[in-house]
């Protein structure tokens, strides 16, 4: 009886190893699909879902982005009331790392003025190219198409398009709305440098903002199957005092026949641009 009982037992610890070499252990670091040339595959159509678009800071539910005084407390401004609770803000725990963007006060007042004039300013309402990282958690998908030899990025929104460049080609030629970026590998993770970006851009419809001295660096490491955890370190220093980070999860896009689709939104806000130049203004 003891062999058998011996015998059952060394089994038993031989069926565990055998599991324990198949079955990933608790914490153990996700290993993504592989490409061709041993990097991690993270070829797909990604989006986030948070807040992030209204304001990256933590913040409480608000009947509107813009705000004037009412009798007992903030109303929405004349031109956004009719929009009910579609105008209204959600609210967020943030995903600014320590909860407080460390602007310099002058900059600060500046915010804040962008944030009570963000009908008249916020790039998003005129249909401006978001910029890096605002691109990344608008409230629509993008897609990453990768190879051995290319990386971009496809955003929904106003059609926007961005080249990775997987070998450093130099200083940029000018500044633009995306910058740009260059890549490089970290294990599973993959770090890229944004730079040579304009002022023209923000982080959200709350009126942060930044200078043309802006250097971003985004960090994608894939957690699963379907999850991408995303990082941005925000640096900038005629605006901040100290650098600073974001961070959020990416998902998947599920639907079998999920693709990018058109969204360029220039000829949408055609009239409100140039509208009031037409001989007889709509009404």
């Amino acid at each position: 009886m003891d062999k058998v009982i011996r015998r059952l037992t060394t089994r038993s610890a031989i069926a565990a190893i055998v599991a324990i070499g198949v079955v990933p252990l608790a914490g153990q670091a996700y290993r993504a699909p592989r490409l061709a040339d041993g990097k991690p595959d993270f070829n797909g159509i990604w989006q986030a879902l948070s807040e992030a678009n209204f304001d990256l800071e933590g913040h409480a539910a608000r009947p509107a982005m813009a705000l004037r005084k009412g009798p007992f407390g903030p109303v929405p401004a004349a031109p956004v009331l009719a929009l009910g609770a579609v105008g209204a803000v959600p609210p967020s725990v943030g995903v600014v790392d320590g909860g407080t963007i460390p602007y310099k006060p002058a900059a600060l007042a500046t915010k804040k003025k962008n944030q009570e004039d963000w009908l008249n300013l916020d790039p998003e309402i005129k249909c401006y190219l978001p910029g890096v990282p605002r691109a990344t958690y608008m409230p629509y998908p993008f897609q990453i198409v990768q190879s051995p030899s290319a990386m971009m990025f496809v955003y929904e929104y106003d059609g926007a398009v961005r080249n990775v460049y997987l070998k450093d080609p130099g200083p940029a030629l000018a500044d633009s709305w995306m910058g740009q970026s260059v890549a490089h590998w970290e294990g599973e993770t993959l770090v890229i440098n944004v730079t040579d970006m304009n002022d023209r851009t923000w982080f959200d419809r709350a009126g942060n903002f930044h200078s043309d001295k802006l250097h971003v660096t985004e960090r994608y490491t894939r957690i699963s199957a379907d999850v991408i955890n995303y990082e941005a370190t925000i640096e900038d220093p005629e605006v901040f005092t100290r650098p600073w980070k974001i961070s959020m999860p990416l998902y998947r896009r599920q639907e079998k026949n999920v693709q990018i689709l058109d969204f360029k939104c220039v000829e949408f806000v055609e009239e409100l641009l140039y509208g009031p130049w037409r001989k007889n203004p709509l009404k």
